[in-house]
């Protein structure tokens, strides 16, 4: 149906003995999808869940007994996988990627702690640009660029069959028929 018939009206689709309503959004895979296929509700989601590990492993990261270089492995592990399950499918507005370069820079703040300032002799918040000469790994934003680049590749090889052509599985079976 066009979109202005169905509005205000919740449709469902019945098969067999079984019936399915339509949902405005639903997770499958641990991915919100949308009937507006909208990342930004995606992008939203796994802010959470990131935000959600931070906090669940912040005792272990403002610990003095763990050093910088080991807290940023942790990030890199734990946390970041979190925000990027699924990225190499993503889109990103400006307004996106925003959002997420913000969710880094927070967490790489409280990573890094403040900073005393020699000149007016007190604590301050590092500013961007020291956060980005501190952490030498590339931003967030950058990440996603390069998976969905990575993730292009592998679907640019993808064959009529959907197999991954010159692979050795592929070679064997065009050998062995």
């Amino acid at each position: 149906m066009p979109q202005d018939q169905n509005a205000g009206r919740i449709h469902s689709v019945r098969t067999d003995n079984s019936t399915f309503e339509r949902l405005e959004e639903f997770k499958y895979l641990g991915k919100t999808l949308t009937n507006q296929n909208s990342i930004a509700e995606e992008i939203k989601s796994r802010l959470r869940s990131g935000k959600a590990c931070y906090h669940s492993m912040q005792n272990a990261l403002s610990s003095r007994l763990l050093s910088k270089n080991l807290n940023i492995k942790i990030y890199r592990t734990k946390i970041f996988p979190v925000v990027l399950y699924g990225c190499e499918t993503w889109s990103l507005t400006l307004r996106e990627e925003r959002r997420l370069r913000v969710f880094e820079s927070m967490v790489l703040r409280r990573l890094f702690g403040p900073r005393r300032d020699e000149v007016m002799v007190e604590w301050r918040r590092l500013h961007n640009e020291e956060l980005n000469d501190l952490y030498s790994s590339p931003n967030i934003v950058r990440v996603i660029k390069s998976r969905r680049m990575r993730w292009a590749g592998h679907v640019a090889c993808m064959g009529e069959g959907r197999r991954c052509m010159g692979s050795w599985w592929g070679n064997r079976r065009e050998r062995d028929h």
